[in-house]
């Protein structure tokens, strides 16, 4: 049975080239778990996006938040830590 991961709508087909050893791996889990290969290497692209992918989506909001002026000065930041005002800001 299906469960609600499966039962998302799927994009168009996608036509994708990758190294003879690592579809090896993939049709080797696929067999194991018996599921399809596509199944096994979009749960590998959710895990890449989980992680390494995150981490570069949010360096391009950082990017995005800065070029916007949605930021604060590391001085500023410190010194409300700190409970301290700036010697400048006077």
């Amino acid at each position: 049975m299906a469960d609600a991961s499966d039962r998302r709508a799927l994009s168009d087909p996608i036509t994708l080239r990758i190294p003879q050893d690592i579809l090896a791996e993939v049709e080797q889990i696929a067999k194991a778990t018996e599921r399809s290969r596509s199944w096994v290497i979009v749960r590998a692209l959710k895990y890449y996006l989980m992680a390494e992918g995150n981490d570069i989506l949010q360096i391009l909001k950082g990017e995005e938040q800065v070029r916007n002026g949605e930021f604060v000065e590391a001085e500023d930041l410190f010194a409300d830590l700190l409970g301290d005002a700036r010697p400048d800001a006077a």
